[in-house]
């Protein structure tokens, strides 16, 4: 079985190729010393090299640590290497010698992909430890699983893991037109693509046909899937597919899009940036 392309996305963790071994089970290493992954309001501290950035690299970093929160073991780069995580508060001073880079696409990134995949995975679990630190079921406050990411309710022994949200996002071709959508909250003239969250019960397959039944009022038909993209922004899923226009009249939800249209192939409006599953089911199966 081929393995699909979309795979090697940023924020996938196959986008490292096998370099990155994930910390969820095994011995916490007993001295802090490695790569660092600071972040900063959805910000990388990095260190400017030549035309690029690498990570802060050693013990945990001395002018820094006043402000830096709780570290996090993430995993082992490149099979010696180990990655910690630590939170830096929005409104820290950072030293000249480092660098605050975007992880957001949207917000013109320069981080390489292999950074960019690092940093989301460092967002995420900084997101799980800022929002599981009480019990959903009592609310009592929890302990950490031995060797996992999980956490367990000592009051009431509930036991809960990191959170992923399934959400689905559609190419909707027509001959050689394609459906495009835009939220008001975007670039001036940038389109993207139909999406939205999976709802209980309910399947990929018909989570695409209802979201786009409700965003744009068109129905659709032929949806395949095409691949997936994790989207740290702060815990999804994007679950991507193909589909045929069935029928129906453009009628856009005004809550949610500010404009849908259909866009000849050959001539295709501004678009998300190379980052995201939306560009890459466009640039595959939408031109």
């Amino acid at each position: 079985m081929t393995t699909p392309l979309t795979v090697y996305l940023p924020f996938n963790r196959d986008c490292l190729r096998g370099a990155f071994v994930p910390a969820k089970r095994g011995t916490k290493p007993p001295n802090e010393r490695g790569n660092w992954l600071i972040v900063q309001d959805q910000k990388l501290i990095v260190i400017p090299d030549g035309e690029s950035f690498r990570l802060p690299a050693g013990e945990r970093p001395a002018k820094l640590d006043g402000a830096l929160g709780e570290s996090l073991w993430l995993g082992t780069l490149g099979g010696d290497t180990e990655c910690w995580v630590a939170p830096l508060p929005r409104d820290a001073v950072v030293p000249e010698e480092f660098h605050r880079e975007t992880l957001v696409p949207m917000q013109g990134t320069r981080l390489p992909d292999e950074l960019l995949s690092l940093g989301g995975m460092a967002m995420q679990a900084l997101w799980w430890e800022s929002t599981s630190g009480f019990c959903p079921r009592c609310g009592d406050r929890t302990e950490r699983l031995a060797g996992e990411w999980g956490k367990r309710c000592p009051r009431c022994t509930y036991e809960h893991y990191p959170h992923l949200h399934p959400a689905v996002i559609v190419v909707v071709r027509d001959g050689d037109r394609v459906l495009l959508a835009r939220k008001g909250i975007w670039a001036p003239g940038r389109y993207a693509l139909v999406a939205g969250f999976v709802d209980n019960g309910e399947s990929l397959e018909g989570a695409v046909a209802r979201e786009v039944k409700e965003e744009v009022g068109v129905d659709v038909k032929d949806i395949t899937y095409v691949g997936s993209q994790n989207w740290p922004f702060p815990s999804q899923l994007m679950v991507g597919f193909v589909a045929t226009y069935a029928g129906g009249e453009i009628q856009v939800d005004p809550e949610e899009l500010e404009d849908a249209r259909w866009f000849p192939c050959s001539s295709l409006p501004g678009l998300p940036s190379r980052h995201s599953i939306s560009r890459f089911l466009i640039d595959n199966f939408g031109r």
